[in-house]
């Protein structure tokens, strides 16, 4: 493993690849903070084993690691072919029919998963199946049955995605299966809930109210992927904890040329709005069958981790991929090398950024210190992981250690960039003590050394949800001993 501590976090999805003897642990091993279950595909007790087999991993390699559920959401998809696959030819016609008793597919006419598909798209609109593979021009709309001509033909295969260019559909974020997967991820007790297709706040706040009805405390993140979501993207990130550039369909609903500059604009306002975000899909594909990354994709994931993504993510890859632990392994190496070269350039004025909470203003004054006090880390005493994540949205080159109590708190913050959450208990401990012991415990731990100049911050009571209001500036004296430089 890499000496230097990796700052971006990285999430692999779990799948039959993962399931192979001892591989979890290897992809562990080599770097996953957060693992993804796909609630698309397999069966309850599959996920209910994989998260189990997760936990007992994470406690043997002594370590934090956090679970996401991502809901399969209104994903519209064509139905079954009699004989599939079939090749459609550029010019042909081919028929898409909303009819729940449609007959089975061919060359010439499929049925679709959504019946009032048709009520949504309009004569000349474009239609992409198959992430944008095949395209097919609508020419007239004939009861419930969309005549369309085939513009860019290919293989098309059973249960492929429909999007409609530039978006515009009317489905709900939630379908039926999303409202049972929200109830068997509070069962689970899963740390991070992701939304797919999230157009709106009212499809978080839905999302929110069904998860803690059901008992889940999980942190919902909403999946960018609609066209519309752009339009409404500052309402939705205040409404999520965390937003997910999810590249596969919204690419398709805005188009390729597009999208690197929506990427940046949704990383840049996200981290504007005290928000995590993750950039996912497709990152490394060539390594569902490579054991190496293709130029291209070390590019991907670097201008993310530059951009100052929180995390990225492997889908495909680690699920179903030939090689999951070198996937990870590459990802973890090109996340290292992005940071080496990463200057952040942060403007720490308090008018340039959202103050309002106490924990806030001490985050943007311990970034301000830090920057010009060679300060070797900043250490947060904290119950819920509030005052990290303020942290964290300053891109800086300090890394930070987030000591808290509370397993829930430190797997969530494992999705921060820059934080390295700690075990670490000062219950009953008054805050003077606290914070030398909290250095100590670090001295231990060989994250310090003396010498090192420490900013830490704390509340006036520990254990105390969002009472962070102190920041002190410590020196790592003889033993890891704390000694006093000042306080603000």
């Amino acid at each position: 493993m890499d000496l230097q501590l990796r700052r971006t976090k990285i999430i692999a999805t779990l799948g039959p690849a993962t399931d192979a003897p001892g591989m979890l642990q290897r992809i562990l091993e080599e770097g996953v903070d957060v693992v993804r279950l796909n609630l698309s595909h397999g069966m309850p007790e599959d996920h209910q084993r994989r998260a189990d087999e997760v936990r007992a991993a994470a406690a043997a390699l002594g370590r934090e690691v956090a679970i996401l559920a991502d809901l399969q959401g209104p994903k519209i998809r064509i139905a079954k072919f009699a004989a599939a696959p079939v090749l459609l030819e550029p010019g042909a016609p081919f028929a898409l029919e909303c009819d729940a008793n449609a007959a089975p597919g061919d060359v010439a006419h499929i049925g679709v998963s959504y019946l009032n598909l048709y009520k949504d798209v309009k004569v000349d609109d474009t239609l992409l199946l198959d992430d944008g593979l095949i395209a097919l021009k609508v020419d007239a709309i004939d009861g419930t049955t969309i005549r369309t001509t085939v513009q860019i033909g290919g293989v098309l295969s059973d249960r492929k995605g429909i999007n409609r260019l530039g978006g515009g559909l009317s489905l709900t974020a939630l379908a039926e299966k999303d409202k049972n997967d929200i109830r068997l991820a509070a069962k689970l007790g899963v740390d991070f809930l992701a939304v797919s297709f999230a157009k709106s706040a009212a499809d978080m706040d839905e999302s929110r109210q069904l998860l803690r009805a059901a008992g889940g405390n999980a942190a919902l993140i909403a999946k960018i992927e609609r066209a519309e979501a752009i339009a409404a993207l500052a309402e939705i990130i205040d409404a999520s904890d965390a937003v997910m550039v999810a590249r596969g369909d919204l690419g398709v609903e805005i188009g390729d040329a597009e999208l690197p500059g929506i990427q940046k604009k949704i990383i840049r306002e996200t981290l504007a709005r005290n928000k995590v975000v993750i950039t996912a899909t497709q990152m490394m594909q060539s390594m569902v069958e490579s054991p190496i990354p293709t130029r291209a994709e070390v590019l991907d994931v670097a201008n993310a981790v530059l951009d100052g993504t929180d995390a990225v993510m492997l889908s495909q890859e680690t699920a179903a991929g030939k090689h999951p632990d070198k996937a990870v392994a590459a990802m973890r190496r090109v996340c290292l090398g992005a940071e080496r070269q990463f200057e952040p350039i942060e403007d720490l004025s308090p008018g340039t950024h959202q103050l309002d909470r106490t924990d806030q203003a001490i985050a943007l004054a311990a970034m301000f210190m830090a920057g010009q006090t060679g300060t070797r880390a900043i250490v947060a005493l904290t119950e819920s992981g509030g005052t990290a994540q303020s942290l964290s949205r300053y891109r800086s080159s300090v890394p930070i250690y987030a000591l808290s109590r509370r397993p829930a708190a430190r797997r969530r913050m494992m999705l921060y960039r820059d934080v390295t959450p700690v075990d670490f208990d000062p219950h009953g401990v008054d805050p003077a003590h606290a914070a030398k012991a909290a250095i100590q415990h670090l001295y231990n731990m060989q994250r310090l050394s003396e010498g090192d100049r420490v900013i830490l911050t704390h509340g006036d009571h520990t254990g105390q949800h969002g009472g962070t209001n102190t920041l002190k500036l410590l020196r790592v004296g003889p033993g890891g001993v704390a000694e006093g430089l000042g306080e603000l």
